[in-house]
């Protein structure tokens, strides 16, 4: 489903953006879920590594939003 407004890249809570790109889950299995295609995904991994990411980190830069919009395309779309 197509969401009524544009994706706008900024600094997320993870799971505020694992709810973007998995509306119809709960907010720990949509974050479980976001992570686990982030590590499935190698070289979005590796890239993420270079920006200091941290799997207990709360937030998703700027940056890192940046990146996986590239390799996961964006949420609802």
């Amino acid at each position: 489903m197509k969401q009524d407004k544009p994706f706008v890249r900024r600094m997320y809570q993870k799971q505020e953006l694992a709810l973007l790109y998995f509306p119809h889950l709960r907010p720990h299995a949509a974050t479980n879920r976001l992570l686990r295609w982030i590590n499935q995904c190698g070289q979005l991994h590796s890239e993420l590594q270079l920006t200091f990411y941290n799997v207990h980190a709360r937030y998703f830069t700027v940056k890192q939003v940046d990146l996986i919009v590239h390799y996961l395309g964006e949420p609802g779309g």
